[in-house]
């Protein structure tokens, strides 16, 4: 089931409201007869993981933001892919970054999640973390970890797809990730 542009938040004929302009998509979305509102929703019914992407700039300073958009591509070799929208302040350092990880957060990371997702100017301030490949900085207490080279970008519309390709990683068992869904965190059932 498709839901069109019939609400007020996506007027039909192309034109946007106030609450579209600040949707990057808003305008192909429209102009198909879908509404962006209702787009990002249905997307949310799917949860993912949270993850803290992190690298070190071309001056050496540790550089980190939260995610959602983290898969696997293949196991050989061992590829991962995530992406970052192409008007994020992170986008350049990202690109040209040799190296990067991928720290899954664990269930009560939720507050280390909250704080790289914000603007705030030092990140890392207060966050225990160890060096990984290239110096770039891994985070404790972590789910897991995937250290990786920079592989490959593609272009995905709003966004860029990074693929890297994994040298290390590790990961502890015992502790449940975090998630995200319908707009909020979450955790997963004890196993059972």
């Amino acid at each position: 089931m498709t839901s069109t542009a019939t609400t007020q938040e996506c007027p039909e004929q192309g034109l946007l409201s106030p609450a579209c302009l600040d949707c990057q998509s808003g305008r192909t979305l429209s102009a198909q007869g879908l509404c962006c509102k209702d787009f990002r929703r249905a997307l949310g019914s799917f949860p993912t993981g949270v993850t803290i992407l992190t690298t070190l700039d071309a001056d050496g300073r540790s550089c980190g933001m939260t995610i959602s958009s983290f898969n696997s591509v293949s196991l050989d070799p061992p590829l991962i892919l995530w992406s970052l929208a192409i008007t994020s302040p992170s986008v350049e350092v990202f690109r040209q970054a040799s190296h990067y990880a991928v720290n899954i957060l664990a269930s009560n990371q939720q507050a280390i999640s909250n704080r790289f997702a914000s603007r705030l100017a030092d990140r890392f301030e207060g966050v225990d973390t160890r060096s990984g490949l290239s110096g770039t900085p891994l985070l404790e207490g972590c789910a897991a970890w995937f250290e990786c080279r920079h592989e490959a970008i593609y272009p995905g519309g709003d966004h860029l797809i990074f693929v890297g390709r994994v040298e290390r990683f590790d990961h502890n068992p015992a502790l449940q990730p975090l998630v995200f869904h319908s707009g909020a965190y979450g955790r997963l059932a004890p196993r059972g």
